[in-house]
Formats: structure tokens, sequence, C-alpha cells
């Protein structure tokens, strides 16, 4: 039984495509349109790389990755690089909670998509996408 699923696996990377997508579409989102003052906020996350200048610069480009790294998710176009700039962003993430003190347990969630975004880099986007694999 477990088998025959093999030949399902474009489905798999679809829905695993639209579930993520959606989520992060709904992540980056609010923090797209949240406006300078959230930017800034996101942005000081590369204070803990060392990066100070430009807080607003990069929470919006946090913001933006994660909108509209989602909806290339959803539609498989453009797929790796922008897997690839998720991947970063939740390095970012991860980083940024390690340097708070938050620990592990604080920066898995971050650590993890990270993960899922650098495995996709390989894997690709599937038969059911704009991009086609």
């Amino acid at each position: 039984m477990w088998k025959s699923l093999g030949k399902y696996r474009d489905f798999g990377l679809l829905l695993l495509r639209v579930g993520v997508g959606a989520m992060f579409l709904l992540h980056g989102g609010p923090k797209l349109l949240g406006g300078p003052e959230r930017w800034e906020k996101l942005g000081a996350a590369m204070n803990y790389l060392g990066v100070y200048k430009f807080p607003v610069v990069w929470g919006a480009l946090a913001g933006a990755s994660e909108f509209f790294g989602g909806l290339c998710l959803i539609l498989g176009l453009f797929f790796r690089p922008a897997c690839l700039v998720l991947a970063f962003t939740m390095a970012v993430a991860a980083n940024m909670h390690l340097g708070r003190g938050d620990g592990l347990q604080g920066a898995s969630h971050a650590i993890e998509v990270g993960i899922l975004f650098l495995s996709l880099v390989f894997i690709g986007p599937g038969r059911h996408s704009v991009d086609r694999g």
C-alpha cells in the first residue's frame, strides 16, 4: 500500500507548497503592511548578526520575503530562489531567538522551517507548478 503512494509525489509537493506557502502569506502579510515602525522592530533582528544599519529596510525585506515567498511557493514560481530567500530569513529569525536567550525551544520553528526550505531547493516544486521542476 505505501509503495503505491509514490505515484502521488507531485500531489504531495503541491500540498506541501500550498500549505506552507499559505501560512507564510499569513505571517508575512501583516509584517509587510505593518509600516516603518513594524519594519524597524523586525529589522532589529539583524543586530544579532552584527548589522545595525537600515533596520527599516531589513524589516520590510523580511516581511516581503515571507509574503512573496509564500506566494511563490503556492504557485511554484521562482521556486528555488524563493526557498533560498526564505531559508535565509529563517536563519536570521533563528539567530535572533538564540541571541535573545530563547534557546533551542524558541528558535526551533525557524530552524525547522529553514531546513524545510533548504530541502525544497534540492527537491524542486514538482510537476504541478509554474516552474515545473
